[in-house]
């Protein structure tokens, strides 16, 4: 049986904290799911944003480094992230975002029309027409229904040799060939999952530089920890070096480098946003890791207000 379910979640770097909230959740209409900190650098928020729950497959996340400079695109990166929206809501969305100031571009791959566009940050986005996604969208921001935002629809990872990351994802994480267009080979994850695309092209460009604007890195789902240490297992097998599981509070999570140089993660699903605050109330309140909960006040002081 199939371990790896699609896309968790994906989390990127960018730079004012204000910024990154007001069009993730005023321009975009995600729900702000989440306002905790880094791990490792608890001085710098960690913002999610997703559905009304924050489902595996339909979150982003953010480490909003105030001074960040910005990142370099080039090999060895997620190059776009791609959003799942209803057939026909890309010229909705085109107005939308010229109102807000974003210059978009159409296009069309794989039988699917995209809009990409960037984010304040430089984050390459693409919205694409996904024709079998059902999910039900958090509608924000006065965004309707029928044009709403469904969650993650894939990656696109651009690698210097996408043949040693193609063996990866597909012999020790369960992913299956699917089709080719372009120069562009899109893998998918077993079905069941609407968030499932990772998408291989190859780039001639220099490594690339984290920055404003970069993913840090990408998520894929599992159920639970016994999923995941079946995973961890095969990638250890296969050579590979993977960190211990580390507990996110949110998800267990255990991280490993590709081949091609972007960072994953294999987070399991649960036990969920709602473990430490009410469904109702998701993203009102500051939430700290438990290992940084004596240090409230002091950071709460350094932190910058967000609403």
């Amino acid at each position: 049986m199939s371990r790896v379910r699609g896309l968790h979640h994906v989390t990127a770097i960018a730079g004012n904290a204000r910024r990154n909230l007001t069009f993730w959740r005023e321009v975009l209409g995600l729900r702000f799911v989440k306002k905790t900190v880094n791990f490792d650098d608890p001085t710098v928020y960690h913002l999610y944003y997703g559905d009304e729950l924050g489902r595996p497959g339909s979150v982003m996340t953010f480490f909003p480094w105030e001074h960040a400079a910005a990142g370099r695109r080039g090999a060895g990166e997620v190059a776009r992230t791609q959003l799942a929206v209803p057939r026909g809501a890309c010229d909705w969305w085109r107005e939308r975002l010229a109102t807000a100031g974003l210059e978009t571009t159409r296009d069309h791959r794989f039988g699917e029309p995209r809009l990409a566009l960037r984010d304040p940050e430089g984050l390459d986005l693409a919205l694409v027409e996904a024709a079998d996604d059902d999910r039900e969208p958090w509608l924000g921001a006065g965004v309707p229904v029928e044009v709403a935002i469904r969650g993650l629809h894939g990656v696109t990872l651009a690698l210097a040799d996408p043949a040693p990351t193609a063996s990866m994802l597909i012999d020790l994480m369960d992913f299956a060939t699917g089709a080719e267009a372009a120069g562009v080979r899109r893998l998918e994850a077993p079905a069941g999952s609407a968030a499932r695309f990772v998408e291989l092209v190859a780039t001639a460009a220099a490594p690339a530089r984290l920055g404003a604007g970069s993913v840090h890195h990408v998520a894929f789902a599992v159920a639970d920890r016994a999923a995941q240490d079946a995973v961890r297992a095969r990638l250890v097998e296969g050579g590979f070096r993977v960190t211990p599981p580390i507990d996110r509070d949110y998800f267990h999570a255990v991280y490993v480098r590709g081949p091609g140089g972007v960072l994953f993660e294999v987070a399991t699903e649960g036990p969920g946003f709602t473990v430490d605050e009410p469904a109702a109330a998701l993203g009102s309140a500051l939430r700290l890791p438990r290992r940084h909960a004596h240090r409230r006040a002091a950071l709460e002081a350094a932190l910058p207000p967000l609403d």
